[in-house]
């Protein structure tokens, strides 16, 4: 007689033979099975799982971020730039000087190694608007940093304190509103003789604060009740603390955009007073001064006010769109 089969696995040796199934049941036995499997599976041998969630940006990384990839941001910021370079250093693309000019060559039109022509006076066109955007560009971001850091503090403390200097600043925030723009730059400085830029950027100043003051108040006074800052006031911090560490960060974001769109206006309002005789004037170069001189001579010579014009168009227009830009990254509501 032959002996009968030995079993495919031992009862008695569970590490014999094929793997003992689990019972379902929650038994004894389940349970040595689960604690088998994490032996022969221990925690650093698991199958990596999904990474970590990627660290919350904060608003300006995530500004940042967006502006990288905004085709508009790209081109203003580039076309900016090279307007700046060209301001500090425009000897790199214009040799000539432009105050030397020949009457001779009076409104002739374009001609080698002069692409722009020559104007009224016998100056090179070419040579005269490239030089022009040191004094637009000087202008335009000195009166922009004196207004937004004039106009941010004083509608910071305003918004932040309240009573009677909230009271103070609106009542001669109104009186500078009032006061037109084109008039008071006629009044103002028909009375200085300087011929430097700062004449202009005061005067840029004086009426320009006003609205970024009214934008920082607002903003400081809507930061101010968040909880954060209810709670830095309950754990006994200071006003100048609260106001530096946790207000100001968080409030200056709309300042910068009605900065950053403020100075192509101011430096379409220098060409404006400029074109009126009352802005920058000679030997000072500027677009303004160029335009002026060029208005009497639109038939007969048109090229004289077509680049200074279109050099100052093209400034304006990309600091408007670079603010633009800017808006949309710094604005959760218009993305």
């Amino acid at each position: 007689m032959s002996e009968p089969e030995p079993p495919a696995y031992d009862p008695l040796e569970p590490g014999k033979g094929e793997a003992i199934a689990p019972t379902g049941q929650g038994g004894p036995m389940d349970l040595a099975l689960d604690e088998a499997e994490s032996l022969e599976n221990p925690p650093g041998n698991l199958p990596a799982g999904p990474g970590p969630a990627e660290k919350a940006r904060s608003l300006w990384s995530d500004a940042w971020h967006q502006l990288r990839r905004n085709p508009v941001f790209v081109v203003s910021s580039l076309l900016i730039l090279f307007l700046v370079i060209i301001a500090i250093w425009p000897q790199l693309i214009a040799s000539g000087d432009p105050l030397s000019c020949d009457l001779s060559k009076s409104q002739e039109g374009s001609a080698p190694g002069h692409p722009f022509g020559y104007d009224t006076q016998g100056c090179d066109v070419y040579t005269r608007t490239v030089y022009g955007a040191r004094a637009s560009i000087t202008v335009g971001v000195c009166a922009t940093l004196g207004a937004a850091l004039l106009g941010s503090a004083l509608g910071g403390l305003a918004g932040f304190f309240g009573g009677w200097s909230d009271s103070l600043l609106s009542r001669v925030a109104d009186i500078f509103f009032g006061i037109p723009v084109v008039l008071g730059g006629l009044v103002f400085l028909s009375v200085v003789t300087s011929t430097t830029v700062w004449p202009v950027v005061g005067f840029i100043v004086l009426l320009g604060w006003p609205q970024i003051a009214r934008i920082g108040r607002g903003s400081v006074i809507t930061a101010k009740q968040n909880d954060y800052v209810q709670a830095a006031r309950a754990l006994g911090a200071s006003n100048g603390r609260m106001l530096l560490r946790h207000v100001a960060p968080n409030a200056v974001a709309p300042v910068i955009v009605v900065a950053t769109i403020a100075l192509g206006t101011y430096i379409a309002l220098e060409a404006t007073l400029s074109f009126l005789g009352v802005g920058l004037r000679p030997p000072t170069v500027s677009w303004g001064i160029d335009i002026s001189n060029a208005a009497p001579q639109i038939r007969n010579a048109p090229h004289m006010l077509l680049w200074p014009a279109g050099a100052l168009s093209v400034t304006v227009l990309a600091f408007i769109m670079l603010g633009d830009a800017v808006r949309d990254a710094l604005d959760p509501k218009l993305r």
